[in-house]
C-alpha cells in the first residue's frame, strides 16, 4: 500500500530530527550559556509547552489534505533548523532559540498525530493496522536511539551547525517526498471552525470510556516511566558504584530492550490489545523494581533489558487499542492528544524523580515507580471489566470475510452529539 511507505518514512524521519535536534540544541545551550537553569528551559520549550499547542494545531490542519499540510509543516522544520544552524555559529539569543525551539516542538507532535490519522484511514480498512504500527514502531526506536548516537558524533566530528543542517536537510527531503505522493487521504467529515473541531474531538475522549481509560492510564504511566529518567547518572554512580562508562552500558542495555520489544511486537501484534498493554507494563513495573534492589551492573542491566521490551510494546500497543476505538474522523485529534501526553508528562516524572532522590536516594524513586506502575496495572485490571479493546475485525476468525469496520460514528453505535453531549 504505497502511500503508508511514504508516510512510514516521513514519521521515522520525524523522530529522527527530534532526537538529533534535541541533543544538539541542548549541547548549544549548555555550551553558550553554562548554566542549568537555561537548559532546563529548552526541554519547557520544547517539550512541554508544545504538548499545550499541538492540540489546536492538530484540529487546524486534520482539515487540510495531507498531501497539503505535512510538507508545509516539514518544510517550516527545515526553516527553523537553518535559522538554529545561524545561531550557532554567530548571534547566539537565548530567547530566539527558546522560541524557535518552542515552534519546532509543536510542529512536530502535531506532524505525528496527522500522520498516525492518515495512516488509520489507509490501513484499518484492510485490517491492516497492527501491522503498520509495528513497523512504525521499529522505525520510532531505531530513529529515536540512532539520531540520538548520530547527534553526539556529528557534534563531536565537526560542529553543532552541521548537526542542526543535516537536521533541517532531513526535514525537506520528506517535505518533497511526501509533496508529490499521490494517493494520501483526504479530510473526512465536514468543516467545522477550528475552536468547534478540538471541542468535539475532547469530548468524545472524554465520553467514550475506552478511549478515556487509555488516555488517563497512559498519561499516568508515563509520569511514572520518567520518574527515574533525571537521577538514571546518580542511580548508576552513586547506588552501583560504577563509571560513565557503566552508565552508557546501563541506557545501552535499556535501549537494546526497546529494539527488541518493537521487533517482538512485530510477532505478538495479534494478541489481546488489553493482554499486551498490561503485560508490558508489568514488565516495566518488576524491572524497576529489581532495579531498587540490585547490587550490580550486571543485574541492573538485565533488568534493564527487560523493562526496555515492555516499553518497545507498551507504546504501541496502546496507540493501537487507542485508533482501533477511534472513529476515523477522530484520529488525528484523539492520537495527537496521546502524543501531546507523551511530551507533557515527562516533566511532572522529572520533578517527583528529583523529589524523591533528594529526600530519599535513587533507588527510592525506582522503588516508587515500580510499585506504582504495578498498582496502576491492578487498577487497570479491574477497569477494564466490561470493556474490549480489540477491534471487532480482529476477534473474527482469519477464515472469514474482511469486513470494514464502520468509521461514521463510535464503535459503540450510540447516537452522541460530541459536541453537547446530548444522546
Amino acid at each position: 500500500m504505497r502511500p503508508f511507505g511514504r508516510l512510514l518514512a516521513s514519521y521515522t524521519v520525524n523522530e529522527f530530527g527530534d532526537s538529533v535536534g534535541i541533543v544538539a540544541l541542548a549541547v548549544l545551550v549548555y555550551d553558550r550559556t553554562g548554566e542549568v537553569a537555561p537548559t532546563a528551559a529548552l526541554f519547557i520549550a520544547a517539550k512541554f509547552l508544545p504538548a499545550l499547542a499541538a492540540p489546536f494545531l492538530t484540529a487546524r490542519f486534520d482539515q487540510v489534505a495531507v498531501r497539503r499540510s505535512l510538507p508545509w509543516l516539514y518544510a517550516i522544520e527545515a526553516l527553523v533548523f537553518v535559522a538554529l544552524a545561524l545561531f550557532a555559529r554567530s548571534g547566539f539569543t537565548l530567547g530566539a532559540v527558546l522560541a524557535l525551539a518552542l515552534v519546532d516542538g509543536a510542529i512536530a507532535v502535531t506532524a505525528r498525530a496527522l500522520t498516525r490519522g492518515a495512516i488509520a484511514s489507509i490501513l484499518q480498512p484492510a485490517r491492516l493496522l497492527r501491522e503498520g504500527n509495528a513497523l512504525l514502531n521499529v522505525g520510532f526506536a531505531v530513529a529515536s536511539v540512532g539520531g540520538a548516537a548520530l547527534a553526539g558524533l556529528v557534534i563531536s566530528e565537526f560542529s553543532l551547525a552541521a548537526a542542526l543542517l543535516i537536521d533541517a536537510a532531513s526535514f525537506l527531503a520528506i517535505a518533497l517526498l511526501l509533496a508529490v505522493t499521490r494517493n494520501l487521504p483526504k479530510p473526512q467529515g465536514e468543516p467545522q471552525a477550528t475552536l468547534a473541531r478540538l471541542r468535539s474531538g475532547l469530548a468524545f475522549a472524554r465520553q467514550d470510556p475506552r478511549v478515556r481509560l487509555l488516555l488517563g492510564g497512559q498519561s499516568l504511566a508515563l509520569i511514572l516511566f520518567t520518574l527515574i529518567i533525571p537521577i538514571e547518572v546518580i542511580y548508576a554512580k552513586e547506588s552501583l558504584h560504577t563509571t560513565s562508562a557503566g552508565f552508557g552500558i546501563l541506557l545501552a542495555s535499556w535501549g537494546a530492550g526497546i529494539v527488541a520489544g518493537s521487533v517482538l511486537y512485530v510477532a505478538v501484534r495479534n494478541k489481546s490489545a488489553a493482554g499486551l498493554i498490561l503485560l508490558s507494563t508489568a514488565a516495566i513495573g518488576l524491572a524497576y523494581l529489581g532495579m531498587a534492589g540490585a547490587q550490580s551492573l550486571f543485574y541492573a542491566c538485565l533488568l534493564s533489558v527487560l523493562g526496555g521490551t515492555g516499553n518497545g510494546i507498551q507504546w504501541v500497543s496502546v496507540m493501537t487499542a487507542l485508533q482501533e476505538a477511534t472513529p476515523q474522523d477522530y484520529q488525528a485529534r484523539v492520537v495527537g492528544l496521546l502524543e501531546s501526553a507523551l511530551a507533557a508528562m515527562p516533566g511532572v516524572g522529572y520533578l517527583i524523580g528529583g523529589v524523591l532522590t533528594a529526600v530519599g536516594s535513587p533507588r527510592t524513586a525506582y522503588a516508587v515507580a515500580g510499585a506504582g506502575t504495578l498498582l496502576l496495572v491492578v487498577v487497570a485490571l479491574v477497569a477494564l471489566r466490561g470493556l474490549r479493546l480489540d477491534h471487532p475485525a480482529r476477534r473474527s476468525s482469519d477464515h472469514e470475510a474482511p469486513v470494514a469496520p464502520d468509521l461514521r460514528r463510535p464503535s459503540d453505535a450510540r447516537e452522541v452529539s460530541f459536541e453537547t453531549g446530548e444522546r
